[in-house]
């Protein structure tokens, strides 16, 4: 499974291609560039850089689709992050055939901390969140660079990208995007993804909202898709813990968007409410994978991947109540 992220390693700061990497859960603290590697095994990494992570992505089938996975705080790459893209791969794999898309998680630095240390460590890992914007936007760039000289060959790579931000992964991304607007293109952005998928995101409701801090997403990709579930029992605590930066607003994970209708007409808000809890018990986070582990795609993944079938949001309604089926 190729990844990348922008965690700190044990070994030297410096890349360098084939060498034997290892990244510390103690180390959280974000590096400022990102390392494009091969995960061979249970802590089995490799560093490959970035031509070559690029290439081996282009080299898949010609009709599979990449699905950036950006994971959500208090999920460490193997117990959490490498488990549950597996997950998300098998599922796919079983719905739409072994071609069709191929998971790629990008890992930021989150800790790992006990139930106790909760607050903190939610505190902490949003402090990560915002110091990997710079190395996320990097990333970006250097696929830019690479793509713009890709079209230039007799066969350029084509390939259509999608995201999946979960839970504190949309405030990576909110942040990646801001960065990569103001130092790389002059306050805007191109449309660089198919659609990005934004599950139970941990941001403030009013974020996409013109003038807000991730305003310019809906510019980066064909569809933008709000999963969101009122009875998601994380979001509450990520209110509560909100309160130590003395920040008091609703979550986007919990309501959906304050008020669609002033947003860009590719938004589109899916309401999960009514399964979210029975696939995830008992949180009702986590509601993009299996039900409960048992190999079965959730609503939301199965609406998930109907969109990127097509590239078309079904039905094609802006506002949706996704029934438990």
């Amino acid at each position: 499974m190729l990844f990348a992220t922008n965690r700190t390693p044990k070994e030297s700061v410096r890349s360098k291609k084939n060498r034997k990497i290892s990244f510390p859960v103690q180390k959280t603290r974000a590096a400022s560039d990102m390392y494009f590697c091969e995960r061979q095994g249970e802590d089995d990494y490799i560093e490959i850089g970035s031509l070559e992570f690029f290439a081996r992505l282009k080299a898949l089938p010609p009709k599979t689709q990449i699905l950036l996975y950006i994971h959500g705080f208090n999920n460490t790459a193997e117990p959490d992050i490498f488990p549950n893209a597996t997950t998300l791969q098998t599922l796919i794999n079983k719905e739409k055939g072994a071609d069709f898309a191929y998971v790629v998680p990008l890992i930021w630095p989150c800790d790992d901390d006990s139930l106790a240390a909760f607050i903190d460590d939610y505190w902490d890992d949003q402090k990560a969140a915002d110091a990997s914007g710079g190395a996320f936007a990097r990333m970006l760039t250097k696929f830019d660079i690479w793509r713009n000289k890709e079209a230039l060959l007799p066969k350029p790579c084509t390939r259509r990208i999608n995201i999946l931000a979960h839970s504190m992964g949309a405030r990576v991304l909110r942040n990646a995007i801001a960065f990569w607007s103001r130092h790389d293109h002059a306050g805007q952005v191109p449309e660089l993804f198919r659609n990005i998928f934004m599950f139970a995101p941990d941001v403030v409701n009013h974020c996409l909202e013109p003038g807000e801090n991730a305003e310019l997403i809906p510019n980066t990709a064909r569809n933008i898709l709000v999963y969101f579930a009122n009875d998601d029992l994380a979001m509450p605590a990520s209110k509560v813990a909100n309160l130590k930066n003395k920040v008091v607003s609703r979550r986007l994970g919990m309501t959906g968007p304050e008020d669609l209708d002033i947003l860009p007409r590719n938004v589109y808000e899916i309401d999960c409410d009514n399964f979210n809890n029975s696939v995830d018990t008992p949180k009702g986070h986590t509601y993009f994978l299996d039900n409960n582990g048992n190999g079965n795609a959730t609503p939301a993944l199965k609406h998930m991947l109907e969109a990127m079938d097509g590239g078309r949001v079904k039905p094609d309604q802006r506002s949706y109540e996704l029934p438990k089926r």
